[in-house]
């Protein structure tokens, strides 16, 4: 089983990375947010990232820390003959690398400029759908404040580090120019041509 984790900043490019591989080499994309806020609607809950960080945290502590990468397998199992790979979107906690590892894959981080991600995201506020767009609109400074929030544990093992994913990462993108050069360097730097 082909893995890739995708990992990376608010507003890098992990989703593009998923789409890419899953509109043009094969693989099935697993959104972990995707999976949270569906969780949420079933609680009743809004899909403010507060909730999903107390979600995820929860799943954690009750069935361990790559809990999310087992649910993303477990949707790939079922019609793995299907795909080429897995690819998940977004490790939010080294746990989670670890569990991509244990299970053979590879874990990226992709990055961009603060400002430039910040921007990308407000502009791109119709597109990304209601729940999102929701969550997305903040200022500068609340998308500034809560990335930093979620770089460091705020408690035990299961909150988000993605800090110490980035330590797992086995290879990094920068998302800084167009499409087309991010879809060339992801099939240059996974191999995928």
């Amino acid at each position: 089983m082909k893995i890739i984790g995708i990992a990376g900043t608010n507003g890098s490019g992990k989703d593009t990375v998923g789409h890419i591989l899953a509109n043009e080499h094969n693989y099935l994309f697993v959104s972990v947010s995707d999976l949270l806020r569906d969780e949420l609607a079933r609680r009743g809950l809004p899909p403010a990232r507060e909730h999903m960080r107390e979600l995820s945290a929860e799943w954690r502590r009750e069935s361990g820390l790559g809990v999310l990468m087992d649910k993303a397998v477990n949707f790939y199992t079922a019609q793995e003959k299907t795909y080429e790979g897995l690819a998940i979107a977004s490790l939010r906690n080294p746990g989670e690398a670890d569990r991509v590892h244990d299970l053979g894959g590879q874990v990226m981080w992709v990055d961009a400029d603060q400002k430039l991600r910040y921007e990308r995201l407000q502009s791109n506020l119709d597109k990304r759908g209601a729940a999102r767009a929701v969550d997305d609109k903040k200022t500068f400074e609340q998308f500034v404040a809560e990335e930093a929030a979620e770089m460091q544990h705020s408690g035990d093992a299961a909150t988000l580090s993605m800090a110490g994913v980035k330590a797992k990462a086995d290879m990094t993108i920068l998302n800084e120019g167009n499409l087309e050069d991010f879809k060339q360097q992801l099939v240059r730097v996974l191999k995928l041509a």
